[in-house]
């Protein structure tokens, strides 16, 4: 026993023995006093005395108190204490005391904090009133022991099995490892049992009653101490004892959840429907997943392809009560395909009408006030997100196909991070669902700037409705369009009946692969019209023919064909599509149906020409640029006896199910929109896609039925080749629009919590082009010095990397961000208000927006592809007209074309006929009246309209839409290349329409369709730049150079001003203006000598000061020019003439900063007599005092409207 316990060490009573004493009898003088010494000196022992110890044997034993336990004793004196005061307390509560009904209806917090949610709704707590006790026998639970009065005695091994329960805290009662201390806590609960139960014998039943709230603020700071003594004790224990001591798992106080009583909405679903549907993988995992999305915020739901994400969890949502009080549940697709065909089939699986189950997109939807699930695509709900923050009508989102990680995508689930902690903190909770079937999901769980411990659940649906088959190449063939089509033409002829699918990368490609199989088996190929059999339903005629032929037991001849080896090279086909044996090593499923092998025949195209008739097939193209109604034809059933074949690019790769589609053909290829980083040169690049991609395009053909991919490429491509994952496109494409979206918001782009974040290089090159175009301010931006050895280009790329930022949106720039659109378009319409221009600026605005609205190739096989080519170049020129209209490009063309097709109402052979893409120009009006219907909003005196019958613009109008699309793209200037850098002849042809950029050093070129292409104009503008063979600008319209200086200041570097022509005051622009030399971009491109603003600087002040005693500031000291002195030295100084006078009025406008009149006014308000002192020393007689004091401040005077 160590120091710290030798106060506790049992201290017995000593007696020794004195019968050797009490022998020898001793006679004192004061014998009768009888108070003598007990000592007796006279004898002297010869041994020690022998000495025994008494023990009370009635003596409880010692008990060995800790610090903690001493503590907690003293507080239970202490509240002993106060209930002995508690008398006059009672009586004044007694007073003001609630009626029994209204405190049966009340709960204490403190319950469900102590003992926690689920105990605290398990338990009875009924109150029992005086009368129930004394029928009980009087005996009440005690308060102090952490629980409720029970209405009855409970057994007394219940009651010590709940009082063991270690995740309950009570008062009274403290957590430990020693078994002995537990004992003594038992007893001393005993007795504070006891002593309740005396105290409330004497207080009455007031007392008893009152308990609970008398004693609410004690035991909530009871606990905290409880809590803070227990881990001091936990790194004290070692010291203070010998023995380890071993805390109990003792549970926090849980937070107090509000319960919400179930809530089931029943739906009336067809009966065939609800079959249909019950055979869905995820409805086995129902309630995990609604038990997942109830308890967390955010929710991960990783499903296999075909096991009903989509689909189904709106429906669980819905029938959970996420709809109640009027909110909705907002579903996103990353296509417009997606979100229109998911509304109408979830509809029709709810059986609810399109007013309830409504889709939004860009330009169309049927949503209305009554929408309890909104299908709509990730930039309307950005919009939405932007005029609502925090999504007050929505109780749920779901991000569906999240693997594709669209720009949108990533900044709705960042922004979504940030509003869910908001909306939980109001009561009104928000849940994320975050849904897909091959998606990364540690950009998201294990992102904690993204999502906060603890990290959001992983649900997976791993089973898929039905099984399907991977098939691949033996080889991998580079013609994928050809290997494709001779592989759907063995599958039709080879195996039993279902849809196919195949994939392409573009919308030539589909549409070759669809006139080949449409030409090699046409609809109606029979004499008579009839529908023919395939080969594999003629093959099995066939063979039930012979075993019935067997069974009759008729025997045939059988005659063998003669057979030369020498005719034949090799026993071993050159690929093995299909074959078992390979398919069996590469891990794909082996069917014992021989019907799978395909024939390996490579002219399958030949096959059935001349020989037996074939069974027609319904192709169907479907890509983005198709028009809705045809898109919608691969939902509806083929003509009976027909098999579905469709041929489609990436869009049919996620979220839409196509009935009956039994086989996949994967040409493992994708054409992406690759962009250059820093230039933003944009090239369609046919690649390789993805795993998960390749995965999700196989899961086509198990939607409905089990079925079968073939895969036109290796397994070992698939393994080497392919990336796991594809590239987020926040990484693929410029940021200028959400840099512009974010600030707006005024949300952080450097740290902002995405998924996956940008480059570095990408976010500063944005900020960079928004800057250039006046949305962002660079006055505040701060950046690191760079060595001057570093070569100019890349010491202004390192500037801009190691840039931090700091800039700030602009007024410009808000109303840039106001718009759907592109920055550079954004700024068109800002800039169209000034000169009455909005009518056209919207229709050029919405025609560059939409791509592909001028056809350049036919899609009519059947016309005479450079006739018709040559008609519509000939139709563009004309559109194109001459002066001002004619330099407006390729603008005025698409501008004129959509108004000759508005005037035609649209008409599709119209369109067709002139070269028109009718799907572009439907979706060119309907962003027209969006742009036109928020322009009224935002500018309500605008009051602009669509017009049908829009009239050309006139020669003016076309040079003002002119320098609005230079104001659009002051960063895609281009200069035809100098004559005197073409040398030779080769060179002069080769580089005939060649154009110099300012961010690229190969050239680029004017493409064949531009009208611009015919005048050569030496500085032209363009949109965007596209990579097929060469580099060829898009969009071309011809400029002037020195517009440049107007528009793009910051890209000129200009001279000094120009001594001659000498600056002269603007009185309109209300500045000093001067001439002045200079260069654009970095290729220091000299343009014209132009006249802009002065700089500010020293030299600006004379010129003001100047102009100020010649009275073109303030006319109204004009009248005294005549009697100053010189005012040209001033700008002319000679010697010392005039020195005193020039100073002082030289340095009153330089300590006030004064460049204008406005300034000059401002300060005459504040200061009357300004500058008056320095004006009176210029005059050369005193007697014109008077009357300059007499107007001094010499305000202009303004016309006063008699409204005002």
């Amino acid at each position: 026993m160590g120091r710290a316990r030798q106060k506790y060490r049992e201290r017995p009573t000593v007696v020794a023995d004195e019968s050797n004493q009490k022998k020898i009898k001793v006679e004192l003088k004061n014998a009768e006093a009888e108070t003598y010494d007990t000592a007796n000196a006279l004898v002297l022992p010869s041994k020690k005395r022998a000495t025994k110890k008494l023990r009370d044997k009635n003596a409880a034993p010692v008990k060995l108190l800790s610090k903690k336990k001493r503590k907690l004793l003293e507080k239970i004196v202490d509240q002993k204490k106060k209930k002995a005061r508690r008398s006059e307390l009672i009586e004044a509560l007694e007073k003001v005391q609630a009626s029994p009904k209204d405190l049966a209806l009340l709960t204490q917090l403190q319950s469900t904090q102590t003992l926690g949610r689920k105990k605290y709704l398990s338990e009875d707590f009924t109150l029992i009133t005086k009368q129930e006790v004394e029928e009980e026998g009087g005996r009440v639970i005690s308060v102090i022991k952490g629980r409720k009065r029970k209405k009855a005695m409970e057994d007394d091994g219940e009651k010590e099995k709940k009082r063991r329960d270690p995740t309950v805290v009570r008062l009274g009662e403290v957590s430990s490892s020693e078994e002995s201390e537990d004992d003594e806590e038992d007893e001393e609960g005993e007795e504070e049992e006891e002593n309740v139960e005396d105290q409330g014998t004497e207080n009455g039943d007031g007392s008893k009653e009152e308990n609970d709230e008398v004693e609410e603020e004690g035991i909530v700071e009871e606990v905290k101490k409880e809590e803070e003594a227990t881990d001091k004790d936990t790194t004290e224990g070692p010291k203070a004892t010998e023995q380890k001591e071993e805390p109990k798992e003792v549970k926090m106080k849980a937070q107090v959840v509000p319960a919400k009583p179930a809530v089931f909405v029943m739906l009336d679903r067809l009966p065939e429907v609800q079959a249909s549907r019950l055979k869905l993988p995820i409805l086995s995992e129902e309630q995990v997943i609604m038990e997942a999305i109830n308890e967390n915020p955010v929710t991960v739901i990783v499903g296999a392809t075909g096991s009903g994400k989509t689909t189904q969890v709106p429906q669980f949502l819905y029938e959970a009560g996420y709809t109640s009080d009027g909110k909705m549940i907002g579903v996103t697709e990353p296509r417009r395909v997606a979100a229109i065909a998911m509304s109408q089939r979830v509809g029709h699986e709810m059986n609810l009408s399109s007013d309830q189950v409504s889709y939004q997109i860009r330009f169309e939807g049927n949503s209305t006030p009554e929408t309890k699930i909104k299908f709509m695509t990730d930039g309307v709900l950005l919009k939405e997100i932007q005029k609502d923050p925090t999504l007050k009508k929505y109780s749920v989102i779901i991000i569906d196909e999240a693997h594709e990680r669209s720009v949108f995508s990533d900044i709705l689930i960042g922004i979504l991070s940030r509003i869910i902690p908001r909306r939980q903190a109001k009561g009104k909770p928000l849940k994320l669902v975050i849904m897909s079937a091959t998606l990364r999901v540690e950009d998201f769980t294990d992102n904690v700037r993204l999502f906060k411990e603890p990290k959001p659940p992983i649900m997976k649906v791993d089973a898929r409705m039905f099984d399907v088959a991977i098939h691949y190449n033996k080889r991998t063939n580079e013609d994928y369009v050809g290997e494709a089509y001779k592989k759907a033409c063995k599958i039709h002829r080879q195996l039993p009946d279902g849809g196919i699918l195949i994939f392409l990368t573009g919308q030539q490609e589909v549409n070759t692969v669809v006139r080949k199989l449409r030409s090699t088996f046409p609809t109606h190929s029979g004499n008579n019209g009839e529908i023919k059999k395939s080969a594999y339903q003629r093959k099995k005629e066939d063979l039930k023919a012979k075993k019935e032929k067997r069974k009759s037991g008729q025997l045939q001849k059988i005659v063998l064909p003669k057979v030369k080896l020498e005719d034949f090279v090799s026993a071993f086909p050159d690929d093995a599509e299909g074959e078992v044996d390979e398919l069996e090593d590469r891990g794909a499923d082996d069917r014992d149906d021989s019907d799978l092998d395909l024939d390996e025949d490579d002219e399958g195209e030949e096959e059935g020409k001349g020989g037996e008739p074939e069974q027609p097939m319904w192709v169907v193209p479907l890509y983005s640029m198709l028009p809705p109604e045809k898109q919608q034809m691969v939902f509806q059933p083929p003509p009976e006896g027909m098999r579905m074949c469709v041929v489609a690019t990436n869009v049919a790769e996620t979220s839409l199910t196509i009935p009956n589609i039994k086989y996949v053909i994967d040409s493992g290829k994708v054409k992406e929109k690759v962009y250059d980083k820093v230039t933003g040169v944009s090239m369609f690049h046919v690649t390789w896609i993805a795993q998960a991609s390749a995965n999700q395009r196989a899961g086509r053909a198990g939607r409905t039925a089990p079925g079968h991919c073939y895969r036109l490429y290796s397994s070992a491509v698939f393994n080497d080749e392919f990336q796991k994952f594809a590239t987020p496109e926040i990484q693929r494409r410029p940021i200028d629009d959400l840099v512009l979206v974010m600030k707006s918001m005024n949300l952080p782009v450097i740290n902002f919590p995405f998924p996956t974040p940008p480059d570095q290089l990408q976010v500063c090159t944005g900020i960079k082009r928004l800057i250039t175009l006046g949305g962002l301010d660079e006055s505040e931006l701060v950046s690191k010095k760079v060595p001057t050895s570093v070569p100019r280009r890349k010491r202004k790329t390192l500037n801009m990397v190691e840039h931090k930022d700091l800039s700030y949106i602009t007024p410009l720039g808000r109303a840039m961000a106001a718009f759907p659109l592109a920055p550079r378009y954004g700024k068109m319409l800002a800039l169209s208000h000034q000169h009455n221009l909005l009518p056209y600026t919207v229709a050029i605005v919405a025609a560059l927006t939409v791509q592909e609205v001028l056809i350049e190739t036919p899609l009519d096989s059947k016309a005479n592809v450079n006739e018709t080519r040559k008609r519509w170049q000939n139709l563009r020129l004309s559109w194109a007209s001459a002066g001002n209209s004619r330099s407006l490009g390729d603008a005025m063309v698409l501008l004129r074309a959509v108004g000759a097709a508005e005037y035609q109402g649209g008409d599709r052979e119209w369109c067709e006929k002139n070269g028109l893409r009718h799907k572009g120009i439907i979706e060119i009006r309907k962003l027209r009246r969006q742009l036109t219907n928020e322009i009224n909003m935002i500018i309500p005196s605008c009051n602009i309209v669509l017009d049908p019958h829009m009239a050309p613009p006139t020669d003016d109008e076309a040079r003002l839409l002119r320098q609005i699309v230079l104001a659009g793209a002051v960063d895609h200037v281009a200069r035809r290349v100098d004559d005197h850098e073409l040398k030779t002849p080769e060179d002069r042809q080769k580089w005939r329409y060649a154009y110099r950029t300012q961010e690229m050093e190969e050239p680029v070129f004017l493409p064949s369709a531009s009208v611009t292409r015919i005048d050569m104009p030496k500085w032209v503008v363009y949109q965007d730049i596209y990579e097929t063979h060469k580099m060829f600008m898009r969009t071309v319209t011809v400029i002037e150079p020195e517009w440049l200086a107007t528009f793009a200041p910051r890209l000129c570097d200009f001279s000094p001003p120009l001594e001659t022509p000498e600056p002269r005051y603007d009185a309109e622009r209300d500045k000093i203006m001067c001439h002045r030399t200079a260069t654009f971009g970095p290729s220091a491109w000299e343009i014209p000598e132009v006249e802009v603003e002065y700089p500010y600087g020293r030299e600006m002040f004379p010129w003001i000061a100047f102009y100020f005693l010649t009275g073109d500031i303030c006319p109204a000291l004009k009248p005294f020019k005549e009697y100053l002195f010189e005012p040209r030295t001033l700008v002319n100084p000679v010697a010392i003439r005039y020195r005193e006078q020039r100073d002082n009025i030289l340095r009153a406008l330089m300590s006030q900063k004064v460049t204008s009149y406005a300034k000059l006014e401002s300060l005459w308000k504040i200061q009357p007599k300004f500058l008056q002192n320095e004006y009176l020393q210029w005059f050369q007689d005193s007697e014109l005092h008077a009357e300059v004091i007499k107007i001094w401040p010499p305000f202009i005077k303004k016309e006063v409207n008699e409204w005002d």
